[in-house]
C-alpha cells in the first residue's frame, strides 16, 4: 500500500526494505510508516503469508510499552507514584524495595531475566507467585538508580502490580484500557491462524529452523503480544498525540525524557517510563524493538516530523529492528520532506502579555519577546529562540502566571516585576533581570554594571 506517497518515495522505501530482507536474510519482512495520522505506505518482502498491513507477528517487548502505559494510568489517577516501591503494591516480595519509575526506567538493578529455563523460548506458568518464589535467594544486580541495565522480570513485576490494582488479570485491563478505546482489534495474546511462523535461519545452508510460539504466562507483560503494521500504525499515532481515554500527552511527553542510560550508550540511546529513546540521524526517536524466538519487530515515532516507523520480521536474527525504523523515516524525510504547519496571524494575546511584548535586554544582550500561537516566545540576538513561555493563570486580571516551556528557563516562573503606577519596572526569569533599556539604573541588576568609560 502506498497510496499517501509518491510513486519514488514508494520505491525508495520499498529498496530500504529489500536491502535489509536480502541483507538479514529474513523469511518475511513488512513495514509501513505512518504521516498526516494515516498508514501512507506499507509493504511486504519476502513470503509473507497475507497481508503486509494485516499478518499477524510477534511484537516482543513493544508488549512493555503497553505494560507501561497501564501503570501511568494509575500514576495520572493517584493511585501509584513513580516514587512508590513496587513491594508496596506486591507484598513481601524479592525486589520490593525498587521503586515503579526505576522499573519502569530499567534503572532498578534488576536481573535481566527471570531465575529458571529461558522464559522466551520454555514459556512460564500463570503463577506470579511462583515466579517470584524462584528468585528468593537471588539479589539486585546493581544499586537502583545506578545506571540502564534491561530487565523483563521487571515488567513481570510492573504487570503483575497493575493486575491487582485494577482486580483483573493484566491481558483483560490491556485489552479494556488500550486496546478497545485505540481500536487495535487485531492486537491479541494468541496468533491468529494466518500468523507469520517463527524461524531462525542456519547459518552456512540457509535453511529455516522452527522456533517455537510460548505462553510467557506471567512474563507476559515483558513480551507476549501479536500485532499488525495497521494495529502498531495506531500505537505510533497514540504515542505521539495520547489519548483521553487511555493517558495524556503530557503524561506521554514525560515517558518519553530520558532516566537512564550507559556511559557506552551515552546520548545514543536512552530509556524513559517505559519507551526507547535513540537517536536517529539528525532526529530522536521514541518507541520500542521487540525480539522473541522467530521474531524482530519496531516501532518508533519521530515527535518533531509526527511520522512513525513500524516493521516486524519473523527471523530470531538478523535485523537492527531501530536502526531499520529510522532508515524508513529517513528515507521518507528525504524523498518527501516535512511540510511545517502554515503560519496563523494571533487573532487574541491575553490582556497581561500585551506589555511584555517587544525588546527586553539582560545587561545590554537585547532579546525579543513576540506572541506567537498560545506561547510568548523568546529570541536572542542572532534570532534563535531562547526561551518560551505558557500562560499558566491570568486569572487576576494583570499578570498572567507565565511558566517556561523550552530551554533554560524551562519549568521556571517569569515573574513580572510592576511599579507602583502599574507599569513594568523588570522581568525576573529564575534572577534574570531584563529590562527596556540596557543596564536600566531604576530596576536591580544583579552583579555590577559595567564600569563607565574613564576617557
Amino acid at each position: 500500500m502506498s497510496a499517501g506517497v509518491l510513486p519514488g518515495t514508494a520505491r525508495a522505501l520499498r529498496l530500504t526494505m529489500a536491502r535489509a530482507q536480502v541483507d538479514g536474510r529474513l523469511p518475511s519482512l513488512v513495514a509501513g510508516v505512518v504521516r498526516d495520522d494515516e498508514l501512507a505506505w506499507c509493504e511486504g518482502y519476502g513470503d509473507v503469508p497475507g497481508a503486509p498491513d494485516d499478518t499477524h507477528y510477534r511484537i516482543g517487548s513493544i508488549t512493555k510499552t503497553m505494560t507501561a502505559v497501564l501503570v501511568l494510568q494509575l500514576v495520572e489517577e493517584d493511585r501509584l507514584e513513580l516514587s512508590t516501591p513496587i513491594g508496596a503494591v506486591l507484598g513481601p516480595v524479592t525486589y520490593g524495595d525498587r521503586t515503579v519509575g526505576d522499573l519502569l526506567s530499567h534503572a532498578a538493578g534488576l536481573p535481566a531475566e527471570p531465575a529458571g529455563a529461558w522464559w522466551e523460548r520454555a514459556g512460564r506458568s500463570d503463577a506470579f507467585t511462583e515466579l517470584m518464589a524462584a528468585e528468593t535467594g537471588r539479589g539486585p544486580v546493581l544499586a537502583a538508580a545506578s545506571r540502564f541495565h534491561y530487565t523483563n522480570l521487571g515488567f513481570a513485576m510492573l504487570g503483575e502490580a497493575v493486575a491487582r490494582l485494577r482486580g483483573e488479570a493484566w491481558w483483560d485491563v490491556v485489552q479494556a484500557r488500550i486496546l478497545v478505546p485505540l481500536e487495535m482489534g487485531r492486537t491479541s495474546y494468541h496468533p491468529d491462524a494466518g500468523a507469520a511462523r517463527g524461524w531462525s535461519v542456519h547459518p552456512h545452508s540457509g535453511a529455516l529452523l522452527p522456533e517455537p510460539s510460548s505462553d510467557t504466562g506471567a512474563m507476559a507483560p515483558a513480551g507476549q503480544l501479536w500485532s499488525t503494521v495497521a494495529d502498531l500504525g495506531r500505537w505510533g499515532r497514540f504515542l505521539l498525540d495520547g489519548h483521553p481515554a487511555v493517558l495524556s500527552p503530557s503524561m506521554l511527553a514525560t515517558a518519553g525524557v530520558p532516566r537512564s542510560t550507559t556511559l557506552a550508550r551515552g546520548l545514543d540511546a536512552a530509556h524513559g517510563l517505559g519507551l526507547a529513546v535513540v537517536r536517529s540521524g539528525a532526529t530522536t526517536l521514541v518507541g520500542h524493538t521487540g525480539s522473541m524466538p522467530g521474531f524482530l519487530a519496531a516501532c518508533f515515532v519521530d515527535r518533531t516530523r509526527r511520522t512513525v516507523a513500524v516493521a516486524l520480521a519473523n527471523a530470531t536474527a538478523g535485523l537492527d529492528p531501530s536502526g531499520f525504523a529510522g532508515s524508513l523515516l529517513a528515507t521518507l524525510e528525504r524523498e518527501e520532506p516535512t511540510i511545517p504547519a502554515p503560519w496563523r496571524p494571533s487573532t487574541t494575546v491575553p490582556a497581561p502579555v500585551v506589555d511584555l511584548l517587544g525588546r527586553w535586554y539582560w545587561g545590554a544582550t537585547p532579546h525579543d519577546f513576540a506572541w506567537e500561537g498560545a506561547e510568548v516566545v523568546v529570541r536572542g540576538p542572532g534570532g534563535d529562540v531562547t526561551w518560551r513561555y505558557r500562560v499558566v493563570d491570568d486569572s487576576d486580571g494583570q499578570d498572567a502566571v507565565l511558566v517556561g516551556t523550552h530551554g533554560y528557563q524551562d519549568a521556571e516562573e517569569l515573574l513580572v516585576v510592576r511599579r507602583p503606577d502599574g507599569t513594568i519596572s523588570h522581568l525576573d526569569l529564575a534572577t534574570f533581570v531584563l529590562t527596556r533599556t540596557p543596564y536600566d539604573p531604576a530596576a536591580p541588576i544583579p552583579g555590577a554594571p559595567p564600569p563607565k568609560s574613564q576617557d
